[in-house]
Order: C-alpha cells, then sequence, then structure tokens
C-alpha cells in the first residue's frame, strides 16, 4: 500500500533543519488537497446520488476506525448546526465506539462481525447514505459495514488512499484519491487525512446544496444557537429580503431563528402562510422565492 510506504526522499527527515522539515510537511499538505482534483466525478457523483434518496426521512451513515472514523466523526457532527441535519438522522459507527474517539481500542478495526452487526441494528435500508472511509482501504470492520450495507440497498460511498482496496470494490460509489506515500511512513492522519476531510467537506456540503439547505452562499438552515449566530441570522434575513436589521431581528423572533420563515415574514406572509409556501417548495428558499416572484403564490 502506497499509504505504507517509506518515501526515499524523506529518510533522514529528522536530521534536517526544521524549517525544512516544516516545509517539506506543508507540501506534502499542499499536494494531499491537490490529490482530490481528479476524485471530483466520483465524489460529485456520489454527492449526488446521495442527495436524491434521502428525502424527509434517510440518514446518513458514517463508518471508520482510528483516525479515518474520526475525520467522519468530525465531518458528521457539524451538520446539525450548520445546515439544521437532525441529529436523528445521522449514525456513527466507529470501530470500538464511542471511545475510540479519543484513544485507541485494541482490535476494534479487525472486528467484521462488529461492522456487520452495527448496520443490522441500524436498520439500514435504501433510503439511508452510509460513508466509509479508511485510507488503506483494508479495514476489515469499515469494509463489511459497507459491504453489508450495499447488500441492505443503501448507497454507499467509500473513501480510500490506495487504487486497487476492497473497501472501493465494496461500495456503489468508490472515491479514489491517491495521496500517496506519506513523510513519515504510515502515518495516515498526514496527507491521507486531509484528503479524506476535504472529500468529506465536499460530498456532505454538496448533498446540503443539493437539498436546498444553501441559499445565495448562505446557511440559511443555520440553527441560532448564539449571539454570534443570531446576528449573522439577522444579516442574513436583511440581506435576502431587503431590509434593515431591526426589522429581521424582529421576524427572526416571530418565527423562532428560522432564517427561510423570518424572509418570508419580513416579505408580507403570516408564520403559518409563509410554512405552507416553503412546505410546497420542499423547503427550498430560492424555488419559494421564485414562485412568489412568478405569481404561482
Amino acid at each position: 500500500m502506497a499509504t505504507e510506504d517509506v518515501d526515499p526522499r524523506f529518510t533522514d527527515l529528522d536530521a534536517w533543519p526544521f524549517a525544512s522539515a516544516m516545509e517539506a510537511m506543508w507540501d506534502g499538505q499542499m499536494a494531499a488537497v491537490a490529490a482530490v482534483r481528479s476524485a471530483l466525478p466520483a465524489l460529485t457523483a456520489a454527492a449526488a446520488a446521495a442527495a436524491e434518496v434521502l428525502g424527509e426521512s434517510g440518514r446518513l451513515v458514517y463508518v471508520g476506525a482510528g483516525t479515518s472514523g474520526r475525520v467522519a466523526v468530525q465531518d458528521g457532527a457539524e451538520l446539525p448546526p450548520t445546515f439544521d441535519w437532525p441529529l436523528e438522522r445521522i449514525v456513527f459507527a466507529m470501530a470500538g465506539g464511542q471511545d475510540a474517539l479519543i484513544s485507541s481500542v485494541e482490535g476494534a478495526e479487525d472486528d467484521t462481525a462488529d461492522g456487520i452487526r452495527r448496520m443490522e441494528e441500524a436498520r439500514i435500508g435504501p433510503a439511508d447514505v452510509v460513508i466509509g472511509v479508511a485510507a488503506s482501504g483494508t479495514t476489515p470492520f469499515t469494509v463489511a459495514a459497507v459491504q453489508r450495507a450495499t447488500e441492505r440497498g443503501a448507497v454507499t460511498i467509500s473513501i480510500a488512499n490506495n487504487a486497487g482496496a476492497p473497501l472501493l470494490a465494496a461500495a456503489r460509489f468508490p472515491v479514489l484519491v491517491e495521496t500517496g506515500s506519506e513523510l513519515i511512513a504510515g502515518s495516515t492522519r498526514m496527507k491521507a487525512g486531509t484528503a479524506q476531510k476535504v472529500v468529506l467537506n465536499l460530498i456532505s456540503t454538496g448533498i446540503m446544496l443539493r437539498l436546498g439547505r444553501v441559499y445565495r452562499g448562505m446557511m440559511v438552515n443555520m440553527r441560532t444557537a448564539n449571539a454570534k449566530l443570531k446576528l449573522r441570522a439577522q444579516q442574513m434575513v436583511a440581506r435576502i429580503a431587503g431590509c434593515d436589521v431591526e426589522e429581521a431581528a424582529a421576524a427572526l423572533q416571530i418565527t423562532h431563528g428560522d432564517i427561510k420563515l423570518a424572509t418570508l415574514v419580513v416579505l408580507g406572509y403570516a408564520p403559518e402562510a409563509a410554512a405552507g409556501i416553503l412546505a410546497r417548495s420542499g423547503g427550498n428558499l430560492r424555488v419559494a422565492l421564485s414562485d412568489i416572484a412568478d405569481g404561482a403564490i
């Protein structure tokens, strides 16, 4: 596996001038990001397929072990506050359970039976999207979980950093990001981990984009959980509806912080009517505003 190879360029890395070593590590991070470009068609197809099936009840399921699992959990954990994705529609299947998020759980990544059991217990089905991440692409827990999820009809996406890996064959939508050998052999928290985070960012954000949870580059489904976010929400409503911040704040107060509803309230609709308009547009603010402009509502 390329991610396990010793790169001859860096065999004496520990003896280099420290500034040169740091620059080499930075170069490696930039190369990891650049490696994602060739995977764009695959990850675009994966995100589009995921958005197509999730509907009103489908779940996003993240599967992984070790570093890859932690990167996957980080991506999923950001979706509820950023896009108001329901917490009950996220499943984390981390080898070794929650304890493995902060410490190593011996043998957990080799437990194929546990990977299968997690998919069975979660009752994974055709409305679900299962994302398996492993730098090596051989992690038994992750491969077994993704294989079973595929068998159960889910949209399965695999992310690996080695060509020909079993994990890629296990998923309906394989995403290969060839980051090559690490500066420190086998330390996939470096280049491979960086590339995985970029891919997960693109897939999950692409899904939310397709589902109408972004409007004009703004997080219009964002949860207004603190003072900073409340101010941001006010600025969003003011920008979209063409009102001042005070009027936006008043509308957000009425709609309990719902940015989309508040926008329609500013435009003259009662909260109940605004909710109906959004429901008919599938929650997509762009569609709702277009229907209003066209006189369809």
